[in-house]
């Protein structure tokens, strides 16, 4: 791989389209290297970083979790903050997940009680009808 790259090469090997790159840059995901008529150059380190997006995005984080998280793995050579960040909000997530769990059960109860109301109701009426 060469020392820079445009964003359009850049997109293609990381499997994203520019649009999304820019999008990225915007957020404060990731910068670029202008140079001369303001185009984009990129370096192999932006292409580990939206492979590092990629796989933070898989995980369920949002963009917004993201921006918090990936400037962590690239001012620690050891990974240690960003994986500890990372770790916070994957159990803040799976907090949330069981929370919206026991509504959805209780939802369900819900549902099942005023499912079985009916069917009694229905059944009183068609009874009365006989």
């Amino acid at each position: 791989m060469s020392d820079r790259m445009r964003i359009g090469e850049l997109a293609e090997k990381a499997g994203v389209t520019p649009r999304t790159i820019r999008y990225y840059e915007n957020l404060g995901l990731m910068g670029c290297e202008r140079e001369g008529k303001g185009f984009r150059y990129y370096s192999a380190e932006h292409l580990v970083r939206l492979q590092k997006i990629d796989n933070l995005k898989k995980l369920g984080l949002s963009l917004e979790e993201i921006n918090e998280v990936i400037h962590l793995y690239f001012s620690d050579p050891t990974g240690f903050q960003g994986k500890q960040k990372l770790l916070t909000i994957l159990q803040q997530h799976l907090a949330e997940t069981e929370e919206k769990l026991k509504a959805l059960e209780q939802f369900r109860s819900e549902l099942q009680i005023n499912i079985a109301n009916v069917q009694q109701h229905l059944e009183q009426i068609a009874k009365a009808q006989n």
